[in-house]
């Protein structure tokens, strides 16, 4: 009798902890990032901050939690957040694709952007022309035939170059294709610009970060990528969450709906923040 009532408090003392402990882990949002894509996240010494830190700590007022950021290598944030164990939130100005919705619950889209050109100044190989508006300078998916090009790898330049080297099934060829251009994948956006010159000849990535860049290193200029002159590689930025996981959902698309509806002189509070980040308020 004894040594089954030990059990039994054993196991009442067990349920106590797991449930303490799950408490306690439900009083943090942990997000998944990368933290070299600026200005939706990125270093400042030893802190990450950013755009996507910004609305992630307003989610975090929300609910009355703290809010936790985890940097990791871009690859595995929609992983992480399928499987649910280590993080409840991707937040890296991820684009909703078709194969990433099969495995996360992406919120409402909150920021657009295009895929841009970084490149050397000196090399006059890549030439832009203007847009159909006749005001943005451009650069054409077939300047970059027969280049090395550099990416972040498992972006959506990784994923646009890769497409348009091999194509995207018959009825879609690839603008490249056929041109011996080479994608060659960094683990991000920096280290890849770095390698401009030595290893490849430009670098594709999404237009902040690329602008980002550009305005910290010298001897480079960038554009965005168009497929024709009316035609910008375009793309929808949103936040994900395991599946099911809709009290956390509905908070984080709250935010982002009072954010892109709090507008001022024809930028919305999002849009705001991402001109702070980059300095543009100075």
């Amino acid at each position: 009798m004894k040594k089954i009532w030990t059990c039994f408090v054993a196991a009442i003392l067990a349920v106590a902890m797991c449930f303490s402990f799950t408490a306690c882990a439900n009083d943090t949002i942990i997000v998944q990032t990368n933290a070299f894509f600026a200005p939706f996240e990125y270093y400042q010494g030893q802190e990450i901050v950013g755009v996507d830190v910004d609305i992630m700590n307003l989610v975090g007022e929300e609910l009355g939690k703290d809010v936790e950021f985890v940097n990791g290598d871009f690859g595995i944030i929609i992983d992480v957040i399928n499987e649910g164990k280590q993080a409840d939130v991707g937040a890296a100005g991820i684009t909703i694709t078709e194969a990433r919705q099969q495995k996360v619950d992406f919120s409402i889209p909150y920021y657009t952007s295009v895929q841009y050109v970084i490149w050397s100044e000196s090399d006059n190989s890549i030439a832009t022309q203007k847009a159909a508006d006749g005001t943005t300078d451009i650069v054409l998916w077939s300047q970059l035939a027969g280049k090395d090009i550099g990416v972040q790898a498992n972006t959506t330049g990784d994923i646009y170059v890769n497409i348009e080297i091999d194509g995207d099934g018959p009825e879609y060829p690839g603008e490249l294709n056929g041109t011996n251009a080479a994608c060659k994948p960094f683990d991000d956006a920096q280290i890849a610009t770095d390698a401009i010159g030595s290893q490849v000849d430009c670098v594709v990535v999404d237009e902040l970060p690329a602008q980002f860049i550009v305005s910290k290193n010298s001897g480079l200029k960038c554009a965005p990528l168009y497929y024709d002159s009316e035609t910008a590689t375009e793309e929808q930025y949103a936040m994900c969450v395991t599946p099911g996981n809709d009290e956390l959902l509905d908070a984080i698309n709250d935010v982002l709906t009072d954010l892109l509806n709090d507008v001022v002189d024809g930028k919305n509070a999002i849009e705001r923040m991402v001109a702070e980040h980059l300095g543009l308020n100075d």
